[in-house]
């Protein structure tokens, strides 16, 4: 059978590459990129490839671009965090530790009381895509694409479950956060803590309307992961 897989367009993985090495420290903030010319010739693309290519990491706040100077890596804290395509390229390699103590920290304000108000105001449709999404993390285990698809459509339930729409705007970086802290760390220790039981517990303690439990279980549940993450990084 033939691969009918779709092959990536050409701005896309120049975006990807420039993205990786920006964010990994090869091109430093405050450092000019290469000009478009010879980008283009490196990767025999055109120039409009590579201005598309440009503005999607200018669109994630990565660059800027300033006549007689060129493309230049803006500061790092001008860079969108949390968008879930950075995300992604952080963890190409190893995230820097601070990198990975912030976002475990962002998910500790934010998930534990997410938990809180979703098993008050779950409703039962929400309650079933949990359910579901558990059922798949079991069936897959979480060393696999499907299992953390599932894992990550369950946190984005339990978000969708506060009836918070400033919540619900923060489902796809949290879920990319649990995603790729997840691939991370089966990519690098092939027997990682598993974490269906805490996760089995935070649904029960949501589908039982306890926002305390459900409160406790959250933060025991990222807690392991940020050690689980950090064990990973100091291998």
């Amino acid at each position: 059978m033939a691969n009918t897989k779709k092959r990536e367009p050409s701005h896309t993985t120049i975006s990807r590459t420039l993205g990786v090495a920006i964010v990994t420290g090869e091109f430093e903030p405050g450092s000019v990129l290469p000009g478009e010319i010879e980008i283009a010739e490196s990767y025999s693309v055109s120039r409009s490839v590579v201005r598309e290519a440009l503005r999607m990491l200018s669109a994630r706040g990565l660059i800027e671009s300033k006549p007689k100077i060129g493309t230049r890596v803006r500061a790092r804290e001008l860079w969108n965090l949390l968008d879930p395509t950075l995300l992604e390229w952080m963890f190409e390699a190893a995230p820097p530790p601070h990198f990975v103590r912030s976002l475990f920290e962002l998910r500790l304000i934010v998930e534990p009381a997410a938990a809180e108000l979703a098993a008050r105001k779950k409703t039962a449709r929400q309650l079933a895509s949990m359910g579901h999404a558990l059922e798949e993390m079991a069936k897959h285990t979480l060393s696999k694409p499907e299992g953390q698809l599932a894992d990550q459509e369950f946190h984005a339930a339990i978000l969708e479950a506060t009836d918070n729409e400033m919540l619900v705007s923060l489902s796809a970086s949290i879920g990319a956060a649990v995603r790729w802290t997840t691939y991370f760390k089966f990519r690098n220790n092939k027997k990682p803590h598993d974490p269906i039981e805490e996760h089995r517990a935070l649904f029960e303690a949501i589908a039982d309307g306890d926002g305390e439990r459900a409160r406790a279980v959250t933060i025991k549940l990222i807690e392991q992961a940020e050690r689980d993450t950090q064990r990973v990084l100091e291998q």
